[in-house]
């Protein structure tokens, strides 16, 4: 019975398997012909046409010819070259007025020529001149001229990058291969948090931003920063763009500007006793000598504060200024302070300032008639007015966007530690210390 049994199932096993083949041969034989089932109508084996385009405009109609600016060279010269009548260049320079400067025509550009392959005649029907990656004029020939300025499409691409600073911050970002437009970028960026000038080897940052493309394949250059990580001397300092309409603003993680304000003045209690003046007869020399700074008259011992953050560049006593400290914000502006009584424990050269931390303390050392300081304000290396400066004001973020803040800042915070401990581990690695 047993061996019947089997006998059975041997035969049904026969049975099912050429089922299968003949269902596979049907599959095979059908699927074969369905695809030619009838003449003139495509195969799904062949290409799907897709369309040439440049500038805007399918190609596929036109012969294309390419022209690089050489010295030298006219506007005029190189379409009278290409066969363009007299009478046609002085309709394209009318037309092309306060869209391009004909005169301006500069080596190293492109001229794309367009002839209609289906004209016998080969007539030329458009032109672009391409200024760059990004911006070109497109000229329309025919019985009307048309002069139209326009960009190509961008793509953009976020990415994210860290590095540690070994000598600059230029230098850690050509490593990355990156755009070194960036580096004015995160500059600007943190203008008023860290100073540029005295960054640290070991100093790290993460950063994600967009990279503006086109065509697919041509860099254009960097573009926003969405959000940043900059570890100079121990401490974080972050960066988020927010935006809201109109609105757009980087605020650190606690909703705080990054454009930092400058104290209205150096002191809480205070009264101006003398402004900013050219003419000033001073007091003391008895003859006219410019007066660069203002004054503010305050009891001696009056606490004196630094304006905005920044690091100590001098500190010390000279016979005209008396005890004085000067603080280099950043790249742009300095401040200093004049005939104090005494210098603040701790505040000598080098050493980094917080806005409203107390410097000194009012006195009248130096060329100095009464107790006060003199506070000096300094904008690309010269001496201005503060009180007529157009300075940025500090701002913290409206309470009825906090809830979006925070959801943004989540977001980015997370992938900022990610990067950032990515970069501590290489620097490891490449230290010698990594895991086994």
């Amino acid at each position: 019975m047993k061996k019947l049994l089997s006998n059975k199932q041997w035969r049904l096993g026969l049975l099912v398997s050429g089922a299968v083949l003949l269902v596979l041969a049907m599959f095979y034989f059908f699927g074969q012909t369905s695809y030619t089932e009838m003449d003139g109508q495509a195969s799904q084996e062949e290409e799907i046409f897709v369309p040439r385009v440049e500038f805007g405009f399918s190609i596929d109609s036109f012969a294309v010819d390419r022209h690089e600016v050489r010295n030298g060279e006219t506007f005029s010269n190189i379409l009278t070259e290409k066969g363009v009548p007299a009478s046609q260049l002085f309709a394209i320079a009318d037309k092309a007025q306060g869209v391009l400067d004909l005169r301006k025509i500069r080596p190293g550009r492109t001229f794309h020529f367009y002839t209609s392959e289906k004209d016998s005649t080969k007539v030329l029907r458009k032109m672009v001149y391409q200024e760059d990656a990004l911006n070109y004029v497109l000229i329309h020939l025919g019985d009307s001229i048309v002069v139209e300025r326009k960009e190509k499409e961008v793509q953009v691409r976020n990415r994210r990058i860290s590095a540690t600073i070994h000598s600059s911050l230029y230098t850690a970002l050509q490593e990355q291969n990156v755009s070194l437009d960036l580096v004015m970028t995160i500059a600007d960026l943190y203008a008023w948090s860290i100073d540029f000038f005295r960054i640290q080897p070991g100093d790290k940052f993460a950063v994600e931003y967009e990279e503006i493309w086109v065509d697919d394949t041509v860099f254009v250059g960097a573009g926003k920063i969405l959000a940043a990580r900059f570890q100079h001397a121990g401490k974080d300092y972050d960066a988020y763009r927010f935006e809201k309409e109109d609105f757009m603003e980087y605020y650190d993680l606690e909703g705080r500007s990054l454009k930092k304000a400058f104290l209205k003045a150096p002191l809480n209690f205070f009264r101006i006793s003398s402004k900013y003046n050219r003419n000033r007869f001073h007091p003391v020399l008895k003859r006219v000598k410019p007066h660069l700074g203002t004054d503010y008259a305050a009891p001696s011992g009056t606490p004196i504060m630094t304006t905005a953050d920044g690091v100590i560049e001098k500190s010390g006593y000279t016979s005209g200024n008396g005890n004085y400290v000067k603080v280099r914000h950043n790249s742009t502006y300095s401040t200093q302070y004049l005939h104090m009584s005494k210098i603040a424990k701790g505040m000598s050269q080098g050493v980094r300032v917080r806005q409203g931390d107390i410097i000194g303390y009012v006195g009248s050392t130096g060329l100095a008639t009464g107790p006060h300081v003199c506070y000096r304000f300094w904008k690309n290396g010269k001496q201005v007015d503060p009180l007529k400066e157009d300075l940025p004001e500090a701002k913290t973020i409206d309470e009825s966007n906090l809830p979006a803040f925070k959801t943004l800042t989540d977001k980015y915070s997370k992938r900022l530690e990610e990067l950032m401990k990515r970069e501590f581990m290489k620097e490891m690695d490449l230290a010698g210390m990594g895991t086994p």
